[in-house]
C-alpha cells in the first residue's frame, strides 16, 4: 500500500477558490436582485 500523498490527485487551492467564488456569485446575484426588488416594492407601500 502506497501512502505517498503526492500520488493523490488534489485540486489546487486556486481552482477551489475560483469555484467557490463562482458558486457564491451564482447564488448571490439573484439573491441581491430579489432583495432589492422586495425593498423597492416595500418602499412603494410607504409613499
Amino acid at each position: 500500500m502506497n501512502n505517498n500523498p503526492s500520488t493523490t490527485p488534489v485540486p489546487e487551492a486556486s481552482s477551489m477558490g475560483a469555484s467557490a467564488v463562482l458558486a457564491w456569485l451564482y447564488v448571490g446575484i439573484p439573491l441581491l436582485w430579489g432583495v432589492s426588488q422586495t425593498f423597492i416594492k416595500a418602499l412603494a407601500l410607504f409613499k
